[in-house]
């Protein structure tokens, strides 16, 4: 026999080679981007189909008593979110234009613009409501007059109970 054959082992059962530095690094770049593929692939989807899972919240709100408002007069009242969140501070407060038309009728308008969600700014003088942002107006009914928003003003509905005029809220309208 020669030499040769005689320093062979075969059949040992120990035919895998070592990972190659290569290999090992290949295969940890491939983990390493699976895991941040996740990390970020989670709240997106997330995001995506949070509209589907959670249910919006619509609270009745009072914001102020029936003879604190004047008969075609319209004025800024804030109130509370429909769905604040525990940590949410002074931005759990939302606010609409309410206009007393009559004695028992009330009008509420969300106070963001339908273009791009800017507060609106309500000038008594002119009886028009006014976006600041991109030049929106709107007349007194909420109707859109001149500039880019495409809707008119959302509406809110409105009730008097127990002597208090409530809002119909919700989260803000995102048109």
């Amino acid at each position: 026999m020669s030499k040769r054959s005689e320093n062979t082992t075969e059949g040992t059962g120990n035919d895998k080679l070592p990972l190659s530095r290569r290999q090992f690094l290949s295969t940890l770049s491939i983990l390493l981007g699976i895991f941040g593929a996740t990390i970020v692939g989670i709240p997106i989807i997330g995001f995506i189909f949070s509209p589907l899972i959670k249910k919006v919240s619509r609270v009745w709100r009072a914001v102020g008593p029936v003879d604190s408002f004047q008969v075609g007069t319209t004025v800024h009242v804030a109130y509370q979110d429909s769905s604040p969140l525990p940590w949410a501070g002074v931005a759990a407060r939302s606010a609409a234009w309410l206009r007393r038309d009559s004695e028992t009728q009330f009008t509420a308008f969300s106070i963001n613009c339908t273009h791009l969600g800017c507060p609106v700014r309500w000038l008594a003088s002119a009886d028009l409501f006014m976006c600041p942002c991109h030049g929106g107006v709107y007349n007194d009914q909420g109707v859109v007059v001149a500039g880019p928003p495409p809707k008119p003003l959302v509406k809110y509905p409105t009730r008097i109970n127990n002597g208090q005029v409530e809002i119909l809220t919700s989260p803000i309208p995102i048109t």
